[in-house]
């Protein structure tokens, strides 16, 4: 079965920093926790947040306690608030900005996110009987990112997202077919703390599964579904993820790993696993 691969049309789906004001960093609010080493309000800058918009930790987020900007990703949805709906205007240049931006900001996001899901779908060529109708759902949220502040927040979201999600679900379906033999469904399944060392998961629905602080270590989940799956702290270490479907960046970040657990391509092993 061939894996998804990062693809040129697919850059505006990846955070380009430098080209945000910032926005995760002032529009959204986060509690002091284990995440978070302060407080911060909703539309309030970030103490670290600098001049120029970049992070004056970025380099030691962890040792610093904001474990939770490293999991974070807006898919893309910074730069287009920034640059594609305020044409590069910030919100320090036009404070009377600010607050539509802020709002707009997290509506993007998940638009961004229902689009990288959908460009993974396109680039299975197990899912072609479904790419048709992908390919019009992708357009219609292309198009709708790069309207107006205005049209973006009069988007009904959960709508959007259900009619995509029922295209990914039959995505899923055609691309774990071609695993041989039974599939394990564990959609929506509560494995926290579960011990699933060398479990043999390959091409299974892990859906929205709760794998918090699950021992995956060892696991075969080639081409298993793991949209929505949380890994916060699961112990991916020698797990094989090759082909795994809706695997985000964010995801991988929030687990632990080592030299061994294979990932996907299109994605990058994070800093903090172990050598």
């Amino acid at each position: 079965m061939s894996e998804p691969t990062p693809h040129a049309a697919h850059r505006d789906l990846q955070a380009d920093c430098g080209n945000c004001f910032g926005l995760c960093c002032v529009a959204l609010p986060f509690a002091r926790s284990a995440d978070f080493a302060a407080n911060k309000a909703a539309g309030t800058p970030c103490g670290n947040l600098q001049k120029d918009f970049g992070c004056g930790i970025h380099e030691r987020l962890r040792d610093s306690g904001y474990t939770g900007c490293t999991v974070f990703d807006c898919f893309g949805a910074g730069q287009k608030v920034s640059q594609v709906t305020f044409e590069g205007r910030s919100w320090r240049e036009e404070p009377d900005s600010a607050r539509t931006m802020y709002e707009v900001f997290p509506v993007m996001r998940q638009l961004h996110e229902l689009l990288r899901y959908a460009a993974e779908g396109l680039d299975l060529a197990a899912a072609r009987p479904v790419h048709r109708d992908l390919r019009r759902a992708y357009d219609r949220l292309d198009a709708l990112t790069r309207d107006s502040a205005e049209a973006i927040l009069a988007a009904d979201v959960p709508a959007l997202r259900g009619e995509v999600n029922t295209l990914l679900l039959r995505v899923s379906e055609l691309a774990r077919a071609e695993v041989p033999g039974k599939k394990k469904n564990h959609r929506g399944a509560d494995l926290m703390g579960a011990r699933l060392r060398g479990a043999k998961l390959r091409g299974a629905s892990m859906r929205g599964a709760y794998l918090i602080a699950a021992d995956l270590s060892g696991s075969d989940l080639r081409a298993a579904d793991l949209i929505g799956a949380d890994l916060r702290d699961a112990n991916l270490a020698g797990a094989d993820l090759t082909g795994a479907l809706f695997l985000t960046q964010p995801q991988l970040n929030a687990a632990r790993g080592d030299q061994a657990t294979r990932i996907p391509a299109a994605l990058q092993r994070p800093d903090h696993w172990a050598a």
